[in-house]
């Protein structure tokens, strides 16, 4: 708790949310890789505070410049002008420490999505609500120079999104190695909208009046299909997690892919559909052997799901409804 006090207290003083002589209580939250990120009873009510670490909390060694504090408030501040409840309201910055204090979210009123998801709360029609945000986000910002100018946080992105999922499992597939590499490249280079780099169930609150978005520390103006695999590799993931309810997780995948297709306009519908299919293979396996895989897998689960990635990886599909029903039919053998 002293290491916490130490950076918080002093962030507090500076953005004008504690007065010097204030001892606030503090209380470390769990959950997050790459932040410290803590709730602090203030004599005005209860804020979060969240400061970027150099180091993530991974198996892995993996670091990461600061500079992603940067681009998560850019991110916030950005989409809050077209989507404002679907983001924590900003309360202050401090530069010096890197941190940033935002809302608190009550979670009795804020479940976090993955915790339904694990509980078996799974609904369609909250997964649609996800996707129709997502590409309004996207609509809103595609094809804006200025953004792009303002958003062009390549590195981070390269440093915690390119080279930890693909060239890490490139490590360990070298037949996949040209293709993952290739991705990467192409990835990099498709600049067409603000992403949010991290659409994760973990990051996704159910509020009362919609999704809320946290934790865009992988922010950048890329590939907007970047986003929409990396949601969809956890509904396909979830039915390992939690086999009675895979009916329903491939239903909300259904019903995600529908709706951010739907929304689509700023490209065809098939291109960013092809390049969604390809990074959801590609992300399935990263979270397999890359630096970053997913906590809740068995080994059994890891075989089956690294087969059908590794399938997908070196022969890519084009309509994400033929990876959906070859997942189905992998899960019933």
């Amino acid at each position: 708790m002293a290491n916490e006090a130490s950076v918080v207290l002093p962030a507090l003083v500076r953005m004008g949310l504690a007065a010097a002589e204030e001892h606030p209580e503090i209380v470390p939250l769990t959950g997050g890789v790459s932040s410290l990120i803590v709730r602090v009873e203030t004599r005005n009510g209860p804020l979060c505070i969240k400061q970027a670490l150099p180091e993530l909390k991974v198996a892995s060694h993996w670091s990461a410049p600061l500079a992603r504090n940067h681009a998560e408030l850019a991110w916030i501040r950005e989409v809050a002008q077209t989507l404002p409840n679907a983001v924590p309201e900003i309360l202050g910055e401090d530069a010096q420490s890197y941190c940033f204090a935002m809302q608190w979210l009550a979670p009795e009123q804020h479940p976090v999505w993955k915790i339904q998801l694990r509980d078996g709360q799974v609904s369609p029609d909250f997964a649609a609500q996800v996707a129709r945000q997502l590409v309004l986000i996207h609509a809103a910002t595609a094809n804006q120079p200025a953004l792009a100018e303002r958003f062009a946080y390549d590195r981070n992105f390269f440093e915690l999104r390119l080279d930890p999922y693909f060239g890490a499992t490139a490590q360990v597939h070298s037949d996949c190695a040209p293709m993952l590499q290739a991705l990467i490249e192409k990835t990099a280079s498709n600049r067409l909208a603000l992403i949010h780099g991290d659409i994760s169930p973990k990051n996704i609150l159910a509020g009362p009046s919609g999704p809320i978005f946290l934790d865009a520390e992988c922010a950048v103006y890329g590939d907007p299909a970047f986003d929409v695999a990396f949601c969809l590799t956890h509904l396909i993931a979830k039915c390992l997690w939690r086999p009675a309810s895979t009916e329903n997780y491939l239903a909300c995948f259904d019903t995600f892919a529908e709706h951010y297709l739907a929304g689509v306009q700023w490209e065809s519908v098939a291109a960013i559909e092809a390049r969604i299919a390809t990074l959801l293979a590609a992300i399935l396996l990263a979270r397999v052997d890359g630096k970053s895989p997913l906590e809740y897998l068995t080994e059994p689960d890891r075989t089956k799901l690294r087969a059908f990635a590794r399938r997908w990886v070196l022969s890519p599909a084009t309509r994400l409804a033929d990876m959906r029903a070859a997942w189905k039919e992998e899960l019933a053998a």
